[in-house]
């Protein structure tokens, strides 16, 4: 799903690579449970601990703004991209 590979791709850049995935277009049964328990529409579904975060769409509007920067500093994890910006400060 192009919508499922653009979140693989965005974690990337932030270098997010230990992240779990279920392939939720081969079971109908799964996929409306957990649209259900999520309260949302589309696939693919983010959660972060636990917690649900959104979809492709709202996963790139926090990249666009910064927020997903903090969200992954949350949970203990720094982004990538904070090491390109202070490459670029530096050199």
């Amino acid at each position: 799903c192009g919508f499922s590979n653009a979140v693989v791709q965005i974690l990337r850049m932030h270098g997010v690579d230990d992240y779990k995935y279920h392939n939720v277009l081969d079971d109908q049964h799964i996929r409306q449970g957990i649209k259900s328990y999520s309260d949302w529409p589309t696939i693919p579904q983010v959660y972060m601990n636990g917690e649900f975060v959104g979809g492709c769409d709202i996963l790139l509007q926090m990249h666009r703004e910064g927020d997903l920067i903090e969200k992954l500093n949350e949970i203990g994890i720094r982004s990538a991209l904070l090491d390109k910006d202070d490459n670029e400060v530096t050199n």
